[in-house]
Parts: C-alpha cells; structure tokens; sequence
C-alpha cells in the first residue's frame, strides 16, 4: 500500500525472483532530475515482488518510467501512469498490460499526455509510421474533430529539409482554415485519434505544434518585445500566441498585491501589449497568462516574469521595469567609455574566471564585496593587482563564467548558507569536508551558473545590493573597470538550455508557449541531452531571443565577446544570425563596433542534433570560414593525455610522456600550434606531407578551421579537472614541486604560442587546484576558491573532491592528496606565475605568433625536424618574420617536455640566433642555461625556449 499521499508506488514481479540490479529509472512527475546510471531501488518486497516507491511533486499528473538493469530495458517502450486515475500498480515482467489494467497504465499508443504528432505547418501533420499503421482513419481534435488526409508522397521536399529528422514520416493534410480559426484551434488541446476499419479509437496522440506557431505567427520575428521605451508609445511586449489571456501584473515591490492591466493580443503575431505610464518605471511585475499546458493536461492560470526581463527582485521573484539609459545606472564616463585597443582573434590571450571564484578568497577586499562585481573595481586588491600584472604582459580578455541571471543560488547574502564546520581542521585526504560543503551546496552562495533564468538581466548574488535595479549598475562598473585595467569582457551565455521546462518556478519560457521553446523528443518529452531542457533555437523565436539578448549585452553593457555553452546545440543559421545582427552595431550610433565583439563556443556533436539530424549545426567543422572559433579539444587532449573521461592517469606530451610520446601526438599538437587549420601542410610522423585535416583524432581531423582566428586553444577550463589536478593523476608522485610548476608552464606554453586564440582557466598560471574535482560546478566556495596569497597554498589537499562526481577515483586521490609535497610553496607559485607573464610577453613581442591568415600560417609556420627521426617529446617550431616583424627575421621555439637536455640540430638557422630578451632573465634559473650555437640549440629539460635573430 501507498506509504505517502506524496509517492507513487510500482509493484513490480520478475520469473524466479530475478531482481539483482533491477531499478526505475522515472521522470515527468518526479522531485529531482533522474539518473539513468543511478536507478531507484526497491523500497521493500512483498508476497507480490519488488515495491518500488518514488517521490512526485504535489502537482504531478502523470509519471513515465522504465524498469531496467543498465541497459537492459523490461520493456523497449517508457510507460506512463496516470496519476489522476491512480497511485499505485502492479507489473509484470515483460508485460504492457498491468495485472490491474483499470489503474491506467498507458502505453505511448494511446497516452494524450505524450505528442507523437508533428504540426510542421498550417497543411501538414506528420506521424511516424508505427502510429499511422495503427488506424485506417485520422482525425486532428480540437474545438471539433477535422478529418486528416493521407497525403501518398510524404513530406514535402522543402517540410523535408526544414524537419530532416521527420523525413520517414508520413505526412497527413490538414483542411484549409483561416488565421483566426487556426490560432482559436491551437489555444486549447489538440489531438490526433486514429480508428481501426470498425470505428474503434486505436491511437490518440499529443501534437507537437511549435512548426505551424512559426508559419501562422511569422510576422512575431519582427515584432518588438520586452520593454519598449524611447518613442511615443512607451509599452511591454510579451509573445504568447496560445494564451487565452494575458494580463500585467503590477506593484510597487515584490510583496504588494498587484494591481491588473489588461493587454492587447494581436492576432497577427500572437503578441499581447500594455501601453505604460512613465511613471510605472521602477515598478515591479509579471505576466498572468491563461493558457492550455500539456504539462497539467489542462488549462492553467500562471503569474511569470518577462522572458526579455532587463531587471528583477532579489531571487528573481519579479520582472523590473527600468531604463537602462537612466543616468542613475551608467558609472561616470560610461557614454565615452574608452576600450582597450581591438584585437583580432587569432593575437587574443583569454583568462576564464567565475565572478565568485575570483576574489571570495581575497582577504584584501572588504567582506561584503568578495565574490561580486564590485571586486573587479579594487584596482589594489590582490586579485586585481595579478589579473593587471597579466593585462600588462599581453593578456587580452577576461571570460566571465555566466554572469545572467541563473536560478540555483539565492540572491541575499544573508539567504545563503554556508557549511556548518572547521573545513580546514580535517585532514587533507579526509571525505568530511565534502560532506559539509555538499550538505548546503544547493542553498550556499556558490554555482557555476550555468542553469539560466533570465537570459538578459545580471545575477542577483554577484551583485552588492541584489535588489532593484543596482545590479545593473554593478556590473557596468565591473566592465568600466576591466576595461581600465586594460582587459576586453567576455561572457559566458547558455542559450542553448534552461533550469526547467513545465510549470515549475524556474521555468519562464514554457508557461508562456507551452510546447514551443523547447527541443522536443519524438514522444513529446523535452531532450535534456545538455542534462536540462534543451531550448529550440530552430524555432524562430527561440532564435530571436537569443539574437535579442545578445544584442542587448553588447549594446547596454559594452561586452566584448561570447562564448556560447554548448554551441554545437545552435543551428549555425542562428549563430550567423547573431553575427550578422552584430556586425550592424556602430560606434556612431549604438556606441559600440559590434565587428570587434568575438563569437566562439564548444563545438561539440553530440544529442539528439547529432550529425546535422535536425539542422546543420554550430559544431567545429560546420562553423570553419565564418569566422566563428571553437574549443580545440585536439590540441587539448594531445597535451594533456587521455580526454574529457575515462582513466584521469594516462599522461599526454606536457603532462608525463615526455621521451615516450608517440609522433603521432606531436602531429596532433603541431596542428594545434598550426591554428588547427585543416589546409595546413607539413611533414608529419609518417615522413609524408599531409594536411592538418588528415592527421587523425579518434576519428575525426586534427585540422578544422579555415583561419586561425576560429581556433581557441587551450589544456584547461572550467569543466573536467583543472591543469594542476589533471598532472597529480599523471606525473609520478615524487615529482618536484618544480618539475611539476615547469611541466605546467610547458603545457601553458602550448596554449600562448601557438597561432589562434588562447584559453586558459585563471589561476592554472599560479598553479591552482581544486583538490582533484573534475565537475566542481557545485562543489562550494571551498574547492573553487582561488589563493591569491601563496602562503596559503594551492587548494590541493583540502579533502577528498565530492562524491556525486568524483567517489569512483576516491581511492586514487586519496593518496595524492596526503602527500605535503604536492603542495606547491610559495615561490613556485610565484615563479610559474611569472612564467606565464614571461610568454605572454613573448607573444606580444612579434606578430608572427597570432597571424591572422591561413595562407600566412602555411608561409611563416614550419616544424623543420618532423618526419619519423623527430626526438620523442620535444618539438621545434620555426616562425618566419621576413617582412612582417621589425625586430627579428626568424623566431624559433622548442618544446622539450622530456626530463633530460636536449640538443636540436636544426638547418637553416639564421645567424645570430639567441634566446629571447624576456628569457634572458627568466624567473625560472634552469631556462637560463637554454643556448643557441652553430645550427644547435640547447634547451633544459621540461622547459619551452624561444630563440630569436635579427632583422637584418
């Protein structure tokens, strides 16, 4: 029997009593996001068999579920139960029907709640061939029941290349209507039911409606929304085109009963408006919207916020009308606010931080802006006073990790919890420290932020008064003061999913157009292959916000660049679309050059859009020659061995291969240092010429890019194991704190040298840790802090990492992190800091490293020792400054990740050939020692040297 009015109970009986690793894997009406790996157990077991009890939320009117041991599926098909028929149900192995069929068991053939039929236009459903052979008739349900015809061909050629993945569909015609019908018929449910020859009902069905929203409501991708100030007709605009209502709801604070403005529905765009009073600026409100959700099976009625919200209450409670061109959120000087000099992709040097990592640990800023916007404003801080020292050296941006407005940490200082002990009194290899930050790691102060909210308003808990409108002003101080200190600002934008989808209070979108912003799977359900609600940037006003929000960032809050999470989920139309939209934006008259703001994200292909299957995508390959620049995991994994999982102890060239490095590894890098360009051409391990596109990656070409601009190098970020973390699973464990700091240097080397952008996670220069963590995205301010003092280490050793991510290497970690020796002192620390500071000062020393032509990469670039006699684990790279560097005709660099001196006969020298005048001083004294004589060049172990001769 139901234990809890707040569980649905799943009896479930198994031949012999089978059970060992039988679990539930259940969604749809559940609390927490589900884990295919991490299935629910039995609860308990009865005369029946196992009794599988899951918690659902109050509201929950269905739950899908799967019974499983991995991969082995009870069924091939989820069920679903419907909750408002009952609560409990008895299963049998291998068996749709229940054991009480009258418990409304459904599978997907006759389950409403689920939407196997495609609306792709006014014309055209589409069904897939197992429903259309279940019934002989069809009908499309709505206010009345519309006969469908089988339409022979198929879809259309051009419905086939708009839905790709549809095209096995067959496609069914829809009587003609007019608009006003159409847009009555898709404000309320519809269904598709099909009968059998004697008029039995042998399939119904949901509808998936977001393709004809696009062709009934084209005219909505012109239409302004949001919050229209600077005309005459000062109004809100909000898209809900299946709204039976909309109204404003609006109030002088968050806690005031809010008073009702009604709004105007065009019918020919679907928007609904409310004309405003200068006076309501200030003011808080949200939107109460009518409408029909397939997530409640019913009509609802919600208050929400503004998709297009420019300002919020503390916790995003409330949307906040404000003008961002009020005098009162600009800092002084902000309408003439003077840029660091433009920099073109391929010369940019990238430092990626989160607004809380960066300074909550620096105890030189008062305690109330630690962790904020206002950090970045103390120029004498110790952050600020490194983060300048490497502006000066050449560092051209900094990345914010997403600092939008993102749900999963409460806004007030006061609100966050923090961990209830001495997290610095347990031992270094201990697991209680995890446990403590774990235990408040959903209510603490800190996340990466990449759960978005509001895709257009700055983050309440960054800001030093979350309330109202400063934030807004915050963060443009932040930018100001970069900017000063002679930074560019890049954010970190995740369009490419939400927090949630349904009714739940983080979601926004899909309570405004159910259905439609949202990436929907075959069966209806939202694809959450980014592990959220994937959004649907295919659809047209799902493209239009992002366009809309892009905009507004680079316009309102003069931000530089973006990097798009998960880039490889947009369609590339969408992603050019946003260039485009940009490359419009002048000085003159928007106040910014929107043609020097850097579009690059994480290329990858994987999902449900894998292959192009719904549209051609932003992946790597797709985005070379627009421009566009994508993560180099090539380069990447070549350096830092293994890749993004499996065994975190196979080393790479920089980080324990050393002598034993494959040649193939070093063509791998070479395209990298290349620009990952696919036409570059060189002598690789084999002794023959091939292009950068022929040297092979699991699969896939080494070389991609059409220019080196659209390549962003890097061994480290945010995601999997910092540099640091990644070496003490691989270097030998009685490596030197120095081997170790070079090593890591080298690895960086790879990064700043190389032509194309360069990206590296802020602090891996000082050498930072986190104590092992590979996914730190929660894990608390404890292990994602940065040490700006080196007294106080590195971050290694402060426990075990998290559990959820990181128990199955617990019994690797655990004795690395007792070991005293992994604990950098402080002048290690200082010296691989200097020595990042020493090649950007290389970098920027001579345009040969940056070139921003392939044609130019293939002329100036050469690896002059390639071939199969090359050394194992040490790479020499020739760069050709003829005509175009002033100082010197030939810039050499050598790579020697081995542990020995090596000495590299390299024809071809230029005279005079000395090592640079950065390196001649090095901080590090080993690297003094490199020499360059008679066609020799003599270089230390674990060390990068560059060489230079003179312009004649």
């Amino acid at each position: 029997m139901i234990s809890s009015p707040d569980a649905v109970v799943i009896h479930y009986q198994r031949p012999a009593g089978d059970y060992a690793g039988w679990g539930l894997h259940a969604w749809e009406g559940t609390i927490g996001r589900p884990d295919w790996h991490r299935p629910l157990g039995p609860a308990s077991f009865d005369d029946f068999g196992a009794v599988f009890e899951v918690p659902v939320r109050e509201d929950a009117i269905g739950l899908r579920f799967v019974l499983h041991r991995g991969d082995e599926k009870d069924l091939p098909d989820d069920q679903r139960l419907d909750l408002t028929v009952a609560r409990e149900v008895w299963l049998r192995a291998g068996n749709v029907a229940p054991v009480r069929p009258d418990l409304g068991t459904l599978g997907p053939e006759l389950d409403r709640a689920r939407a196997f039929a495609v609306f792709i236009d006014r014309t055209t459903i589409a069904l897939p061939g197992w429903l259309a052979d279940r019934a002989v008739t069809f009908s499309l349900l709505g206010a009345a029941a519309l006969p469908l015809t089988a339409r022979p061909g198929g879809l259309f050629q051009g419905q086939s290349r708009r839905f790709p993945h549809l095209r096995a569909y067959r496609a069914f015609s829809v009587r003609e209507m007019g608009d006003a019908a159409f847009g009555e018929l898709l404000r309320g449910p519809v269904l598709v039911e099909g009968r059998d020859a004697g008029g039995q009902v042998t399939a119904l069905t949901g509808v998936q409606i977001p393709g004809v929203l696009d062709d009934l409501y084209a005219d909505a991708a012109d239409a302004e929304l949001g919050l229209v100030l600077g005309d005459e007709r000062p109004r809100l605009s909000v898209w809900a085109p299946t709204a039976r209502t909309v109204e404003l709801e609006l109030s002088r604070t968050p806690g005031d009963e809010p008073k009702l403005v009604p709004m105007d529905r065009d019918a020919l765009t679907g928007v609904w408006t409310a004309a405003l009073k200068p006076k309501w600026l200030g003011r808080y409100y949200r939107y109460r919207v009518e409408v029909w959700h397939p997530a409640a099976q019913r009509v609802v009625t919600t208050s929400v916020t503004d998709p297009y919200s420019l300002a919020l209450a503390a916790d995003s409670t409330h949307s906040l009308l404000v003008d961002l061109d009020d005098p009162a959120l600009k800092p002084s000087g902000w309408d003439t606010l003077a840029k660091p000099d433009a920099v073109a992709p391929a010369r940019m040097q990238i430092s990626e931080v989160s607004i809380r990592d960066f300074s909550i640990f620096d105890h030189s800023l008062p305690p109330a802006e630690r962790g904020t916007y206002a950090a970045f404003t103390r120029s004498g801080s110790a952050s600020m006073r490194h983060l300048s020292s490497l502006a000066e050296a050449g560092l051209t941006h900094v990345h914010l990790l997403p600092a939008f407005d993102f749900g999963s940490v409460p806004d007030r200082r006061a609100d966050q919890a923090t961990p209830a002990c001495d997290l610095a009194a347990f031992p270094p290899d201990s697991p209680e420290q995890q446990r403590a930050v774990m235990a408040v790691a959903d209510a603490d102060g800190f996340n990466w932020g990449y759960d978005p909210w509001h895709y257009t308003a700055p983050e309440g808990s960054f800001a030093v008064d979350p309330e109202g409108p400063s934030r807004v002003l915050e963060f443009r101080r932040m930018v100001a003061a970069l900017n000063t200190a002679g930074l560019r600002v890049i954010m970190d934008v995740v369009y490419n999913h939400t927090m949630a989808d349904g009714l739940g209070r983080f979601s926004v979108l899909d309570r405004l157009v159910p259905g439609y912003y949202h990436r929907l799977l075959a069966d209806g359900s939202t694809a959450e292959s980014t592990c959220c609600p994937n959004t649907a940037p295919e659809h047209m006003m799902m493209s239009r916000l992002v366009v809309d929000s892009v905009l507004t960032w680079a316009r309102e809050y003069r931000v530089d660049g973006f990097r798009f999470d998960l880039i490889g989920h947009h369609p590339r139309a969408n992603i050019l679309e946003v260039r485009v939209n940009l490359d419009h934006l002048t000085t003159e008259v928007e106040g910014v050059n929107g043609k020097d703001v850097f579009l690059y994200g994480e290329g990858w292909n994987f999902g449900e859009v894998a292959n192009d299957a719904r549209f051609a995508q932003a992946t790597q390959i797709n985005l070379a020659g627009t421009g566009i620049g994508t993560f180099n995991d090539r380069l990447r994994d070549a350096a830092r061995g293994g890749g993004s999982f499996g065994d975190p102890s196979v080393p790479g060239f920089a980080t324990g291969l050393g002598g034993r490095t494959p040649l193939v590894v070093h063509d791998q890098i070479k395209v990298g240092l290349a620009g990952g360009l696919a036409a570059y051409r060189f002598v690789t391990h084999t002794g023959a010429e091939q292009s950068g596109a022929q040297v092979d990656y699991n699969g896939s070409p080494s070389g991609y890019a059409m220019s080196p601009g659209e390549t962003v190098n890097y061994v480290d970020a945010h995601d999997n194991e910092i540099l640091y973390d990644a070496m003490a699973f691989k270097l030998p464990i009685g490596t030197s704190p120095l081997d170790r700091a070079r090593l890591q240097v080298l690895a960086l080397s790879l990064v700043v040298l190389g032509q194309g952008a360069g990206f590296v996670a802020m602090g891996s220069e000082r050498l930072r840790s986190k104590s092992l963590d590979r996914n730190s995205h929660n894990s608390g301010d404890w292990f994602n802090q940065i040490r700006w003092d080196p007294a106080l280490g590195n971050g290694f050793g402060l426990g075990l990492p998290p559990a959820g991510e990181n128990e199955d290497r617990w019994a690797m970690a655990g004795p690395l992190l007792a070991e005293p020796a992994l604990v950098p002192p402080p002048d290690v620390i200082e010296l691989a800091a200097e020595r990042y500071r020493e090649l950007l000062r290389v970098r920027r020393s001579s345009p040969v490293f940056g070139l921003p032509t392939a044609d130019e990469v293939q002329r100036r670039v050469t690896f002059p020792l390639g071939g199969p006699a090359e050394t194992p684990g040490v790479i020499v790279m020739c760069l050709d400054g003829t005509g175009l560097d002033p100082r010197w005709s030939q810039v050499v660099v050598v790579f020697n990740a081995t542990g020995d001196d090596t000495v590299q006969t390299v024809p071809g020298l230029s005279e005079g050939l000395r090592p640079h005048p950065e390196l001649v001083e090095s901080a590090d004294p080993l690297l003094r020692t490199a020499k360059a004589a008679a066609g020799e060049l003599i270089v230390p172990a674990r060390s990068v040297a560059v060489f230079v001769a003179d312009t004649a």
